[in-house]
């Protein structure tokens, strides 16, 4: 699987995403996270280049949408230290001893 640096092509002009489009480009976002991390050594410049495919993300999103894109697109951001609250660094474990 190839790693593209760039988002897909999102201009002003171009219509709403389909839900399936929208999950595929937050996907693709995720999975660039670590590249972008990497490759924009700068704090300024990684955050810049998240934005920019946060932005174009949110510009696609169909009306309805938006409030929960906005969310999942927050918590992207706050696992990679983009955006503010607390990270989840421990595991709960589902059965406890007695």
């Amino acid at each position: 699987m190839s790693r593209n640096r760039h988002p897909i092509p999102m201009s002003d002009a171009s219509p709403a995403m389909t839900e399936c489009e929208l999950d595929s480009a937050i996907a693709e976002l995720e999975h660039q996270m670590a590249d972008l991390q990497l490759h924009h050594r700068d704090l300024f410049a990684y955050a810049n280049a998240w934005a920019e495919r946060h932005d174009a993300i949110m510009r696609r999103a169909p009306e309805e949408l938006r409030e929960a894109t906005s969310a999942r697109l927050r918590r992207i951001g706050i696992r990679w230290g983009l955006a503010d609250g607390a990270r989840m660094t421990a595991q709960f474990p589902a059965l406890r001893r007695a």
